[in-house]
């Protein structure tokens, strides 16, 4: 087989490092990718995501097996549709699918429409309105930019002001151009956050182990909203009963709604969810793999992940099956983010065997073999091992052998699983 993974990012380097890891495989090419991938044996491609003719020309002329899309922007912009008119094998939803994630008020709609359990809530274009009707219900109280914001366009509004802060942002400064020109204004739901991510085609659904993600910037979950700082799996402070709950309640709710929609889904379905008193409810829905959970629910994968892809796009039914291990993974992140960030660090490019590195904003410096930091989110650091203590030490150990000028990262990923476990 050879393989196109389309995207740049952690996320990416993990699909593309497992994807090689089968022996059927002969290829993997990233478009465009990036230069810390090439350590792995990923071949990079420059073209951009948005190049959707160029992508197809170049898979048409490599006769790529298959290609895999990692981002949302491309899926919104609708290069699966486009994939498929020209008759090639692309795995992922088509662009109407696609706004599951693309809006979130289309995603409530979905919910609503098929008895899937979120918190309440209410969509505005109307500054003046959206604060009265915060000001009717109270804080806490969550305000989203309808469309897409890199995850950083939620506001968990501890009080009215906050609340009043980030509409005013959204509606009246432009905060988030066109993604912020409407938001929703949400109930704020209480409980333990988990990932849940599942194959998915049409009805069918394949649920993979739950992930924990850490939004926030900074320990104790402080600072502002990132596009994740670190994640663990497995979640042993979720039973797999409310797993099973959620895959029954929400997953394949939402996978035969949106067949019934009219925009049925293929690809991978993201439910971020949180435990309630209540039972499992809706965050958010993603229409791809996360990151950084992507990086430690695969390593738990024990079947080939291109084998499960080439049986969905077959319509057959694929083998999975997944270890018992524990993985956990850190992000090291420029300073600065997720606001104004350095630039031009050099990276770490070697670590422990019994270390994983995943890079996503870094380029090549004038140096040979050197690379830099280049984004918010430059790296992540992975390790699996028996148990999470076990997982955690090792990851804390290797980060500490790294040379970190200008990044930083969270000291505290995992600390919760491990607290609470002890508790139940």
């Amino acid at each position: 087989m050879k393989l196109l993974i389309i995207g740049s990012g952690g996320r990416e380097h993990a699909i593309a490092k497992k994807c090689l890891a089968d022996p059927e495989v002969q290829q993997v090419f990233c478009a465009p990718g990036n230069p810390g991938m090439q350590k792995d044996g990923i071949d990079l491609i420059a073209i951009a995501e948005s190049d959707h003719q160029g992508l197809i020309d170049f898979a048409i002329d490599q006769q790529i097996t298959w290609t895999f899309v990692g981002p949302e922007v491309p899926l919104l912009n609708g290069i699966v549709d486009d994939f498929r008119a020209a008759g090639l094998p692309i795995f992922g939803p088509s662009k109407q699918a696609a706004m599951i994630e693309g809006s979130k008020e289309f995603a409530k709609e979905i919910m609503v429409a098929n008895q899937i359990p979120t918190g309440a809530y209410r969509s505005f274009s109307n500054s003046r309105e959206a604060k009265a009707y915060i000001a009717d219900k109270g804080a806490p109280i969550v305000i989203k930019a309808d469309g897409l914001a890199a995850g950083k366009g939620v506001v968990v509004a501890l009080t009215l002001e906050e609340a009043f802060d980030a509409v005013t942002a959204m509606l009246e400064q432009n905060a988030f151009g066109e993604s912020g020109a409407k938001v929703v204004v949400e109930e704020f739901l209480a409980g333990e956050e988990f990932s849940l991510l599942a194959f998915v085609n049409q009805e069918k659904v394949y649920p993979m182990v739950i992930a924990q993600d850490h939004k926030r910037a900074f320990d104790h979950d402080l600072g502002p909203n990132t596009g994740g700082m670190g994640a663990y799996s497995p979640v042993p402070q979720i039973s797999q009963a409310i797993v099973d709950q959620a895959v029954r309640e929400v997953l394949r709710p939402a996978a035969q709604g949106m067949i019934d929609h009219g925009t049925p889904f293929i690809g991978i379905l993201y439910a971020g969810l949180i435990a309630t008193a209540e039972g499992p409810k809706v965050i958010e829905f993603n229409a791809r793999f996360g990151d950084p959970e992507t990086q430690v629910v695969l390593n738990r994968l024990d079947s080939s992940l291109p084998q499960i892809i080439s049986a969905l796009l077959a319509d057959e039914e694929p083998e999975i099956v997944w270890n018992n291990q524990a993985s956990i993974g850190v992000v090291l992140a420029a300073e600065g983010y997720p606001g104004i960030y350095q630039k031009g660090m050099i990276v770490p490019t070697e670590a422990p065997d019994a270390a994983q590195l995943y890079y996503a904003g870094v380029a090549t410096s004038a140096e040979e073999n050197l690379l830099v930091a280049n984004g918010g989110r430059v790296m992540l650091v992975e390790v699996t091992a028996q148990d999470l203590a076990t997982a955690q030490t090792g990851v804390y150990q290797v980060i500490d052998e790294l040379t970190l000028d200008g990044l930083f990262y969270r000291k505290d990923i995992g600390d919760k699983a491990l607290r609470l476990a002890k508790e139940i």
